[in-house]
């Protein structure tokens, strides 16, 4: 648990600045200063440090000098050692995704089966995405708790806390979207996401409010479906893309895997169930009045189980 409480975010650090002294300098150089600054802040050698990535002190050496390529898995093996925060692991991660050349989420390719790696990319182009969840909030709107409750309940077998961690910062890291013109995202949660505990009532108070806060931003079209409601029985995902970018795209997710749905019939399916889902869902203050009661009731369980 620790490593994943480590690496809580911190509200004000969503956007991060790399150093302006010495930009000039290649990434891998100025990364592996952030791994000396950290290892040396806390007063450890570089011997102490190698054993956390499995290797010599002279590996270690070059990786601070930035003379060797930069694993990932040796990065946030580093970042658990050292304790490091949300923020400072934010501006390592970037640093290492500039020494890597390579999209943010490849820096998780060891936590990300290829199926949702298909689908990352495919959200960072497209025009609209349409959500429909009837079992857990979706991924682009969780919390890091909720999520990291949701890893812990569905691992059959014991999973390392650093790796627990790696899996949270890939969801968290696909809210990357949130900062861009597009896609404009509506999602149709049934109320029955609200009520449905995962983790503890601290968890599902502190989601509510994320929900409440998420509703305010305007490229996202968030409602509630009553239970007594006619809906689709999955979840279902749709992406749009523009008019230049060939085929619509629906995704169907499971436990061990997904299904993408490009055939024209299939997609007429999913987009006639989803807009009938939108219709029968709540009106947007009715959606965030039913959200808000919910945060009441978790925050009134939250406080007698302190």
């Amino acid at each position: 648990m620790a490593a994943a409480r480590h690496w809580q975010s911190d509200p004000e650090s969503s956007v991060l600045a790399l150093p302006s002294a010495g930009a000039e300098r290649p990434a891998a150089q100025l990364l592996g200063e952030e791994l000396r600054r950290h290892r040396e802040r806390r007063g450890l050698t570089l011997e102490a440090a190698s054993r956390a990535i499995r290797g010599s002190t002279s590996k270690m050496s070059r990786l601070e000098r930035g003379e060797s390529p930069a694993k990932p898995r040796d990065v946030y093996d580093l970042a658990t050692f050292y304790g490091l925060t949300r923020q400072d692991l934010g501006l390592i991660e970037q640093l290492l995704a500039q020494a890597s050349n390579s999209e943010w989420y490849e820096r998780f390719a060891d936590v990300t089966p290829s199926f949702l790696k298909r689908l990352i990319r495919m959200e960072g182009r497209a025009e609209e995405i349409t959500i429909f969840e009837n079992q857990v909030v979706p991924g682009l709107l969780q919390t890091e708790r909720y999520a990291e409750a949701l890893i812990r309940m569905m691992e059959a077998n014991p999973v390392s806390e650093a790796e627990i961690a790696r899996i949270v910062a890939l969801r968290m890291g696909r809210k990357i979207i949130f900062g861009q013109d597009l896609p404009r995202i509506t999602v149709v949660l049934d109320e029955t996401v609200l009520q449905r505990r995962r983790g503890s009532a601290d968890v599902m108070r502190e989601q509510m409010e994320h929900l409440l806060t998420a509703a305010g931003m305007p490229k996202l079209n968030l409602r509630i479906i009553s239970k007594d409601a006619v809906s689709p029985p999955m979840a279902i995902t749709y992406l749009q893309f523009p008019d230049h970018v060939p085929g619509d795209l629906a995704y169907l997710e499971n436990i061990e895997g997904a299904t993408y749905a490009t055939k024209q019939r299939s997609l007429d399916n999913y987009r006639k169930v989803l807009s009938e889902a939108r219709d029968n869902a709540l009106g947007r203050n009715e959606s965030l009045k039913e959200i808000e009661l919910a945060a009441q009731e978790w925050a009134k369980r939250a406080a007698q189980e302190r």
